[in-house]
């Protein structure tokens, strides 16, 4: 697989349409919309009364109080929309919406990120610094030797800014969802995925990702969406400790299939 330049997605001299371009790199970054601009407008609204809340805090500050987690902290409708304003944008021309939308995570990074918190190992806190915690979501740790198993069957993840600060972007390995993707199918065979230990499979195909494709910063702003591949290899970038932002919120879905094999099958 071809290793990419380190650079933002925008700095592609060839575009390729957003159907191609999720299909080769496994994500994409839809151009400015009105409607999901007063989406992002009146979702900011609530997550700043959200982020202020004392026990909110004490409920998602993690990492020395540098990373608000807010998982389902945003309370949009189960139609998506937040004040009035509709949840709807390019994306549904790639993945079909869900029936129903969770509430969206609302996370918000500060200046700093990533502390340590007293209960992070030292290597732990070493590879979300240099790695940028690269993960692919869904796979929990599980037991005290925390295996990981796929318990939550995202069908995409689907981030909206809800400010323009770049000081601590998402980051992706462009075309890394072909490399997990191949490696948990192989992995998994005519089993049942959810009782599958995937952890081995999981940490090799990853190192592998880190040694052939280089990390691209995903940089967007409110109006746009960034779509990811549910297989994406992805993280977030320490703060750049020359920034004067104060802080980069983003609303993330994870909508989830009902059926596990549908998590694993090759289709997008």
């Amino acid at each position: 697989m071809r290793p990419l330049q380190r650079c933002p997605v925008r700095c592609r001299l060839m575009p390729l349409s957003n159907r191609a371009a999720f299909k080769a790199d496994g994500f994409v970054v839809f151009e400015h919309s009105d409607v999901v601009a007063r989406w992002a407008a009146a979702a900011k609204v609530t997550a700043d009364q959200i982020k202020d809340d004392p026990e909110m805090q004490r409920q998602w500050l993690r990492h020395d109080q540098t990373w608000f987690v807010g998982v389902d902290a945003l309370p949009n409708l189960a139609d998506g929309s937040i004040k009035g304003a509709p949840l709807s944008g390019p994306w549904d021309e790639l993945v079909e919406p869900p029936k129903t939308w969770h509430p969206a995570q609302l996370s918000i990074v500060y200046p700093g990120y990533p502390g340590r918190d007293p209960d992070e190992s030292e290597a732990a806190h070493r590879f979300r610094i240099k790695r940028c915690a690269a993960h692919v979501d869904g796979l929990l740790p599980e037991g005290p030797n925390r295996r990981r198993f796929l318990r939550e069957p995202h069908a995409f993840i689907m981030g909206l800014p809800l400010d323009h600060a770049q000081a601590s972007p998402l980051v992706v390995w462009p075309g890394s969802h072909h490399v997990m993707g191949a490696a948990f199918r192989e992995a998994v065979g005519v089993q049942d995925i959810g009782d599958v230990d995937l952890t081995d499979i999981y940490q090799a195909a990853r190192r592998s990702v880190f040694e052939t494709i280089d990390p691209v910063d995903v940089l967007a702003a409110p109006g746009q969406a960034i779509l990811l591949h549910r297989h994406m290899v992805h993280g977030v970038r320490p703060w750049d400790p020359h920034s004067s932002e104060s802080e980069r919120k983003v609303a993330y879905f994870r909508p989830r299939f009902d059926d596990l094999a549908d998590w694993l099958a090759n289709e997008s």
